[in-house]
């Protein structure tokens, strides 16, 4: 079957571009007010990168997901990053010492 040369590609509608996907990342006020405060070294966009970065996920009990991905400025330990159901909604983040990928 020949596919005619006059087809021409359509660009995508503006809902479905690639830079319109990228999950729009929420924070719960308990990572807001206790997580930064204790661990004042954590920073926001490291746990966005586990999320999109992840080497391992799973659900957890009380319908919560935890993510692992190594963070180069935390000298390659792995970071955990638990998320709500929707696993947009970040809402804890802490080094997991006992993490093996």
């Amino acid at each position: 079957m020949r596919v005619s040369s006059d087809v021409r590609r359509q660009e995508a509608p503006p809902s479905h571009r690639r830079e319109e996907l990228v999950p729009d990342y929420r924070y719960t006020d308990y990572f807001e007010k206790e997580v930064l405060r204790k661990r004042p070294y954590l920073k926001k966009s490291w746990c966005t990168y586990v999320l999109e970065n992840a080497v391992c996920s799973e659900p957890q009990e009380h319908n919560r997901y935890r993510f692992w991905a190594a963070i180069q400025e935390l000298d390659g330990r792995y970071l955990r990053v638990v998320t709500l159901k929707d696993r947009v909604t970040i809402h804890n983040a802490f080094p997991d010492r006992g993490f093996k990928p």
